[in-house]
């Protein structure tokens, strides 16, 4: 996992906000998760650092919201990738350890890009959000397009470097250097640290 000398210079520095943010977990589902070594890096490390930012999200008052993977493959991404999901039991499921809790989202997105063809514009609209904390799977192919049309649709990205994994370091690191140039990236400890200077300057 990156720590916070190898993040790339972000292209429009901002400050992450207690009162217009939302996290956003990306396809953390048994099927994806699996595809690393069990109790290895990167999979401790992803893990881990989801929960420490998932568990002072609700006592922040973000909102906190689970994207889910279909079990089908449509149109291109069927040629490209072929079944999205196993049928195994239990592989569409979110991983134990971040199970959705009442009062969180749980939303199915039918494509990569967590925005496409989904209603995740909808709780980040009737909360007032305009900035989204991303973390989760596959850095550059899910995470990525996922920020990019955050961007495009005025909402500020926050990807949380070492919250994401992907195949291979190379993958990894040009996935933050590309959300770079239109969104911000900060470790878990950052971001945490920004909540709460957030909720310091609010209650101030």
């Amino acid at each position: 996992m990156p720590d916070r000398s190898a993040l790339p210079r972000s292209s429009a520095p901002r400050r992450v906000d207690p009162e217009r943010a939302a996290l956003l977990v990306h396809d953390v589902q048994n099927h994806f998760v699996g595809r690393f070594p069990a109790r290895q890096p990167p999979v401790v490390d992803l893990v881990g650092n989801i929960v420490t930012l998932r568990e002072p999200a609700g006592a922040l008052g973000l909102p906190v919201v689970f994207s889910a993977g279909p079990t089908v493959q449509r149109g291109l991404a069927a040629d490209v990738r072929g079944p999205a999901i196993g049928d195994g039991p239990g592989d569409a499921a979110i991983i134990e350890p971040l199970t959705p809790r009442p009062g969180e989202h749980l939303l199915p997105n039918t494509r990569q890009n967590a925005f496409l063809r989904s209603h995740l514009g909808r709780p980040l609209r009737e909360e007032g959000r305009d900035q989204l904390v991303i973390c989760g799977v596959y850095a550059h192919f899910g995470v990525l397009p996922t920020a990019a049309d955050a961007f495009m649709n005025d909402i500020q990205p926050f990807v949380v470097a070492d919250a994401v994994a992907d195949h291979s370091a190379e993958e990894h690191e040009t996935a933050l250097r590309r959300a770079a140039r239109s969104g911000v990236g900060r470790t878990t400890d950052d971001l945490l640290r920004g909540l709460l200077l957030g909720r310091n300057r609010r209650d101030a």
